[in-house]
């Protein structure tokens, strides 16, 4: 089973070299080594290039994608385009969801054929939160609420950046999703998936909150409440999934 990982992003010259390395130690620590990390760079004006075409030097299962177009969204599905795993996922790079958790995401294809999509959640019963902002918990919290209420999400965390999906699963997703750039993206991909009848893990995780980010809340929050009406209208309205 081979793995693929996708990092998307942007002006990440303070995380970037650390996230993979964290990344490739933690794999060979747990003695896994079919696997692949795609670095999805969706418009760095800082050295993030110059940094991951270094650690495509020095580890030979990265490499180095550059893309026109800004958003995770767009970074995700050109990752995904490109990749070669089995199973084809993301994780933010500042690895604020703790590193084992790939390991146990593993396990989990390897041992339940029955899964097809494993949905990290901040909010699980089981999941332990750290450092986390008071004004992001209201955010996230009032997302979910909106989720749940007008889209009638299942899952216990919309978008934790702990993202993996059997292959076949995800390329099903992306033909059925928008063309949604930003953030939301994932939100819709997962939301399809619930729509379809996928088999969705909701995963609890350890989540340390990463005071470097570069999420703009307000520009984030103004785009979800758009897209959140795009989608209610598509699905309850005109009732295409």
């Amino acid at each position: 089973m081979m793995l693929t990982i996708i990092f998307p992003v942007l002006n990440e010259k303070l995380r970037l070299e650390s996230g993979v390395t964290r990344t490739v130690e933690y794999l060979r620590g747990i003695g896994f080594d079919d696997y692949e990390i795609i670095i999805v760079d969706n418009g760095s004006v800082d050295e993030t290039p110059q940094i991951a075409g270094k650690l495509c030097e020095k580890y030979s299962k990265v490499q180095y994608e550059r893309i026109r177009i800004r958003g995770v969204g767009a970074a995700f599905r050109r990752g995904v385009a490109i990749s070669h795993g089995d199973i084809v996922g993301y994780m933010d790079i500042d690895l604020s969801t703790n590193i084992r958790h790939l390991g146990e995401a593993i396990h989990i294809f390897r041992k339940m054929p029955e899964v097809e999509y494993i949905n990290g959640s901040r909010f699980a019963r089981e999941s332990q939160t750290k450092g986390r902002k008071w004004y992001r918990k209201i955010t996230s919290q009032g997302l979910l609420i909106l989720l749940k209420v007008f889209l009638g999400m299942k899952s216990t965390d919309a978008i934790c950046g702990f993202t993996f999906v059997r292959r076949k699963t995800a390329f099903g997703l992306i033909r059925r999703c928008s063309q949604d750039n930003g953030w939301f993206y994932m939100i819709e991909f997962l939301l399809r998936a619930e729509k379809r009848g996928v088999k969705i893990l909701d995963y609890p995780v350890e989540w340390q909150e990463d005071y470097n980010t570069t999420v703009k809340v307000f520009k984030t929050i103004c785009n979800y409440l758009v897209q959140i009406a795009r989608l209610y209208r598509e699905f309850y309205i005109r009732k295409h999934i």
